[in-house]
């Protein structure tokens, strides 16, 4: 078995579908960026999370995203192109689309929390 832990950007919305089977998947995309400078490339892998963890997360996984995925590393073979692809098995979500693209009021900016802190 091949674990690996990724962090980067979310590429493609997450989508949900069922198998033939009936057995739920929720599959995304996430773009890690490798080198710096000139030599910076981006490294693209395909997420599949089965079940309803992945269906329950799936709705939170927005393109423009940063997220930090961990899961079984393999390949697949397509019309001679080779996709890395991930099987999920945990996720971390850093910010939402909305927050990285700066359309969001975050709870703790030039608020008074008072007694609503849960801590």
């Amino acid at each position: 078995m091949k674990i690996i832990t990724i962090a980067g950007n979310i590429g493609k919305t997450a989508e949900t579908r069922n198998t033939q089977n009936g057995q739920t998947v929720t599959s995304w995309a996430v773009a890690v960026d490798d080198g710096w400078g000139d030599n910076k490339t981006t490294m693209w892998f395909d997420c599949s999370w089965w079940g309803k963890r992945g269906e329950k997360v799936g709705p939170y996984i927005q393109k423009g995203g940063k997220i930090t995925v961990s899961g079984e590393l393999s390949k697949r073979e397509h019309d001679g192109k080779t996709y890395l692809t991930v099987n999920v098995n945990d996720v971390k979500l850093q910010s939402k689309a909305e927050q990285s693209q700066g359309n969001y009021d975050a709870p703790a900016q030039g608020r008074d929390l008072g007694d609503d802190i849960p801590f």
